[in-house]
């Protein structure tokens, strides 16, 4: 694991970490050649890059790099949290150029927790090497949509693979919710549904080999 430090666009410095496959000597194949970002949750309920902690360790173990990072106002990252996330956007579009120019993947899947998974879909298309999206806990909930509906379409409107995790006891988003909104997203769309595991379950490490897995597998099912 190693520690850096990533500049956005309006000067925030973000403190992030790299997360290594174990060194085999060997290139990695073109699957393998995809890195992995991941989005922690709402920073103003406590998100940061720590709680994706297992998540990155057990992706990497699995071939691929990962990066986490706090974003502004979380952690050790500077600058001010926004209510809506729409500030944040920039940071994680920061991140993925970051991890375009230096580490110089062949594609680059995003991954957002949460809060983080609206944030991670309004950027999706905003950096050409994003090639595909995964979203845990989407808060498409109304109460959650009060805060975060402006980031919707960005993801709805991609044309870009995509796969929503979702437990079926979610407090913010029901499955019929999850279902009604997917009707509209444009380009390949998957689900997978935790059954009985709700929102904040998914973010704990109990969860995080099983959500490895599941990412794993949508990697493998992506274009090479």
């Amino acid at each position: 694991m190693e520690w850096t430090t990533v500049e956005t666009g309006d000067g925030a410095k973000l403190s992030a970490r790299l997360f290594k496959p174990p060194a085999s000597g060997a290139e990695p194949d073109r699957g393998e050649d995809v890195a992995v970002v991941l989005v922690h949750p709402y920073t103003i309920l406590g998100g940061v890059q720590g709680l994706l902690l297992g998540m990155a360790e057990g992706v990497a173990r699995r071939g691929y790099t990962a990066v986490t990072f706090d974003m502004r106002g979380a952690g050790r990252s500077m600058g001010r949290a926004s209510l809506t996330g729409s500030t944040e956007v920039g940071d994680v579009v920061a991140v993925c150029r970051w991890v375009a120019e230096n580490i110089k993947p062949r594609g680059i899947l995003l991954v957002g927790s949460s809060a983080g998974a609206p944030i991670a879909g309004s950027a999706v298309d905003k950096v050409d090497e994003v090639i595909g999206y995964v979203s845990i806990g989407y808060p498409f909930g109304l109460m959650a949509s009060v805060l975060f509906e402006r980031h919707h379409d960005a993801i709805l409107k991609s044309e870009k693979p995509k796969l929503f995790i979702m437990g079926t006891k979610d407090g913010f988003t029901s499955v019929k919710q999850l279902q009604n909104k997917l009707k509209s997203a444009a380009g390949r769309v998957d689900t997978h549904l935790i059954e009985g595991a709700g929102h904040f379950q998914m973010e704990g490490p109990a969860f995080d080999a099983q959500m490895v897995e599941i990412i794993v597998k949508f990697i493998n099912s992506l274009p090479n």
